[in-house]
C-alpha cells in the first residue's frame, strides 16, 4: 500500500504562475470589470469551439437563465430536465414561475434518457412545453441526435447545459458546435477549465445573442466598455428590455485565456487518469464510467462509479473518507430535494433508473493537480475497499 498522503481533497484547480501575472496584468491596465480581455477571451473560446461568437457571462446559472429569457419562457411553461442534474438546472426555470419536467435516466451514461421522454411526450399533455435542456453529466455527452429531432418534431427548443462539457464531444463534434440553440458552459472552480467563476454561452440565432448581449447587463443598449472607452465621451444608452447583473470581469477572463490554452493539456491529464482508474477497477464489484460512443470525448470532468452492491456505498463512502480520500456524489436526483418534492408533490419511486443510480454512486477524485503519489494511493484505496 502506498503511503498515506495527509488528505487528497474531491478537486482542486490548477492555477499556476502564468494565470496569477495574467491577473496581475489586468489590475495594472486600470480595466477590471468586462473590458478587451472578456472579449479576447470570447473571441479565443469561440475559435476553440468553431462557432462565430460566444458571450462570456458570470456564472453557467445565469447563461442558463438568459437562454430561459431569450426565448421568452412565461409562468406556466414546462422545460424538460433530466432528475439527475444539479440543482440550478432546474431553479432557473423556477426564476421565472415555469415548471421543470422531470425526466428518468439512461443508467449506462446517467443522461437523460431517450425512452423516457419519448414515453413522457406520448402520454401527457405537452402544450405547456417550451424546451427540453438535456445535461452532460460528468462530461458524457447526452444522445443528442434524438434529442434534436424530438425537439423539432415538436417544436421546443434546446439549451444544453454544459457545465461538465469542456472540452466534450458527441460523435465527434464538440459541444457547443452541434445544432441546439443554446449550449452553456461553466468555469466554476472545479471545472475541467476555471476563471473561478464564470461560464460561457453560445447561442445560434442572431436574435437571441443580441438580446442577451443587452440582457447580461442591465438591458443596456451599448456595452460598457464601448461606452467608457469612445473617444467622443460618455456615450448615451438606452435600456428597452428589463436585464441583468451577468456580466463576466476581465479579472476571471484573464484566468480563463491561460486556462483556455491548457485546455488540451489539461483533457490528456484527466484522461490518463480515467484510464488508470478504468485499467485497475476493471475486475472489481463496480460499474465504470463508459465513453457511450466510440466516437465520443468524454471530458473527464467527474469520475463516478458504482457499486453493484448499494448497500456497501456509505460504508465505502466513509472508509475512503477515514482515509484521507475526499469524495463526492453527482448528483441527488432533485425530486428527492424538499423544495422540488413538495412543490410539486413527488414521490421517490417515480424515477427508479436515477434511485437506482444515485443509491450505488461515489464520486472519486480526477483533477489535473493529483501527484502519481495520490492516484496510487486511491487505486490501491478503492481495490481493497472494492474487491
Amino acid at each position: 500500500m502506498s503511503e498515506a498522503p495527509k488528505f487528497i481533497p474531491f478537486a482542486l484547480p490548477d492555477i499556476g504562475d502564468e494565470e496569477i501575472e495574467a491577473v496581475c496584468q489586468s489590475m495594472r491596465s486600470g480595466w477590471l470589470t468586462t473590458g478587451p480581455v472578456t472579449k479576447a477571451f470570447e473571441k479565443e473560446f469561440a475559435q476553440f469551439i468553431g462557432v462565430n461568437e460566444c458571450l462570456a457571462v458570470s456564472s453557467a446559472t445565469a447563461g442558463l437563465h438568459l437562454a430561459l429569457r431569450a426565448i421568452n419562457l412565461q409562468a406556466g411553461d414546462q422545460v424538460l430536465v433530466p432528475v439527475n442534474t444539479f440543482v440550478a438546472t432546474a431553479e432557473v426555470i423556477r426564476y421565472f414561475d415555469a415548471d421543470p419536467i422531470f425526466i428518468d435516466i439512461d443508467y449506462d451514461s446517467m443522461n437523460l434518457s431517450i425512452e423516457a421522454l419519448e414515453i413522457y411526450l406520448k402520454n401527457h399533455d405537452i402544450s405547456k412545453l417550451k424546451a427540453i435542456m438535456p445535461v452532460h453529466i460528468a462530461g458524457q455527452a447526452c444522445d443528442m441526435d434524438p434529442i434534436i429531432t424530438i425537439a423539432h418534431n415538436h417544436n421546443l427548443f434546446v439549451i444544453e447545459d454544459a457545465a461538465h462539457a469542456f472540452p466534450c464531444k458527441y460523435k465527434d463534434k464538440l459541444i457547443g458546435s452541434l445544432d441546439s440553440d443554446f449550449t452553456v458552459y461553466s468555469f466554476y472552480a472545479t471545472k475541467t477549465i476555471t476563471t473561478g467563476e464564470g461560464g460561457m454561452l453560445i447561442a445560434k440565432d442572431q436574435s437571441h445573442i443580441d438580446l442577451i448581449k443587452k440582457l447580461r447587463l442591465h438591458g443596456i443598449s451599448k456595452e460598457v466598455w464601448d461606452r467608457y472607452t469612445s473617444s467622443k465621451g460618455h456615450l448615451p444608452y438606452d435600456v428597452d428590455v428589463l436585464g441583468f447583473k451577468y456580466n463576466l470581469s476581465d479579472l476571471c477572463s484573464s484566468i480563463g485565456r491561460v486556462q483556455l490554452k491548457k485546455a488540451q493539456s489539461f483533457y490528456a491529464k484527466r484522461s490518463k487518469i480515467a484510464n488508470q482508474y478504468n485499467e485497475a477497477f476493471k475486475n472489481l464489484d463496480l460499474q465504470l464510467p463508459m465513453q457511450k460512443r466510440l466516437d465520443d470525448q468524454h471530458a473527464w470532468h467527474l469520475y463516478l462509479i458504482r457499486v453493484n452492491d448499494s448497500s456497501k456505498r456509505d460504508s465505502i463512502v466513509d472508509a475512503l473518507n477515514k482515509k484521507g480520500i475526499g469524495t463526492s456524489l453527482h448528483f441527488i436526483p432533485l425530486h428527492l430535494l424538499t423544495y422540488y418534492k413538495e412543490t410539486y408533490h413527488l414521490s421517490e419511486d417515480l424515477f427508479p433508473t436515477a434511485m437506482r443510480s444515485f443509491q450505488s454512486l461515489i464520486s472519486l477524485p480526477i483533477y489535473t493537480k493529483m501527484t502519481d503519489d495520490e492516484i496510487s494511493y486511491i487505486i490501491e484505496s478503492v481495490q481493497e475497499l472494492c474487491s
